[in-house]
């Protein structure tokens, strides 16, 4: 369709949702698996240099070159992320169950897929359903304690995105706060040495590949962390707005969410929502939506009763027209300008 209430979609077509930032990106390593001569071959018609696509991590662009051969690159980095979420979405209803943590799992997990920057996310190629699939699932067998499989499924979302290491220093609280209480130690718990192994895994590719060790760390300015609050600067590239009480509020809902997950029997649902949502007062980026989104699951479980009541899903269903018009808008406006699509077929 050409228009939507008078939002106009100037060339109506799918190549809107391929163009989303930062979809494409992941193309080029899918295609190349980083390999340097090979990018620099994309030279005319990109201008990014090589080195910036080793802040991709490499997990997302595999799975994307592994089904290319059946939808193709495009389709393929959408599939990739449109099956993450159908497995994130069942995962995140067996773990409420599984845990006994809402009698309205269902409900709760409908919610959950529909917080608006969520909905967009997982609609376009990104990466951020497949990280929080890594990182529930690791919480989840770390709760098991199954601290191999914990360790393992942490060291993939590692090598997703890099915040996945903040599972290393959640788990280690853990396991810091039964040495108090208990008194002993399980020499089991330094399986979730394959976190950070993730992470190194990456690093030891991208040397073979890029000849660089720390290509991560020489591929531009991708690293946001400064200090707390440090997003409330309209002069800095990645802000670029005084337009920003949107992020108080998640401030809050994530602040409240630590506080409600404090009793919990659950101690890595308390720490990693601790742990990650220190990190994120520290990014100075405007889309704080996007870089807290691994916090949400864990806000739905401590505001279970609020999100399935009945008070809560009048007001959803109220707000849910809304909700896509957002989504659309967001669509329509957060789009890479490219002139030449063979770098990505």
């Amino acid at each position: 369709m050409n228009s939507w209430f008078g939002l106009k979609i100037q060339d109506s077509n799918f190549l809107y949702v391929y163009r989303h930032f930062d979809g494409l990106i992941y193309i080029i390593p899918a295609k190349t698996l980083y390999q340097f001569n090979l990018l620099e071959k994309f030279g005319p018609y990109i201008s990014l240099p090589a080195n910036y696509f080793a802040a991709h991590l490499p997990f997302y662009p595999i799975l994307i070159r592994l089904f290319a051969p059946v939808f193709g690159y495009l389709k393929s980095m959408i599939a990739v992320n449109l099956l993450a979420t159908m497995a994130l979405g069942c995962l995140f209803y067996f773990f409420i169950k599984y845990f006994k943590l809402s009698q309205k799992p269902l409900l709760l997990t409908v919610i959950f897929l529909f917080l608006p920057r969520f909905l967009v996310v997982r609609s376009v190629g990104a990466p951020e359903s497949l990280f929080m699939f890594l990182i529930l699932l690791s919480i989840l067998f770390f709760e098991k304690e199954k601290y191999l499989l914990a360790g393992i499924f942490g060291g993939l979302a590692t090598a997703t995105k890099t915040p996945g290491i903040l599972l290393l220093a959640a788990y280690l609280l853990v396991f810091l706060e039964k040495i108090i209480r208990e008194k002993k130690f399980k020499w089991q718990w330094l399986n979730i040495v394959f976190i950070p192994l993730g992470l190194l895994a990456v690093f030891v590719f991208y040397w073979k590949q890029f000849g660089d060790f720390l290509a991560y760390f020489h591929s531009g300015d991708n690293i946001h962390l400064v200090f707390p609050f440090s997003v409330f600067n309209f002069q800095k590239n990645w802000v670029g707005t005084a337009w920003l009480e949107d992020i108080i509020f998640y401030f809050f809902l994530y602040l409240l969410t630590i506080f409600n997950l404090n009793k919990t029997r659950y101690r890595s649902f308390f720490y990693f929502t601790l742990v990650f949502f220190t990190a994120t007062i520290f990014v100075q980026h405007r889309d704080i939506a996007r870089y807290s989104l691994p916090l949400w699951p864990l806000a739905c479980i401590a505001f279970e009763k609020f999100f399935t009541s009945k008070k809560f899903l009048t007001v959803f269903l109220i707000l849910l027209p809304g909700i896509y018009l957002f989504a659309w808008n967001f669509l329509l406006y957060n789009v890479m300008p490219i002139a030449d699509w063979l770098p990505f077929l």
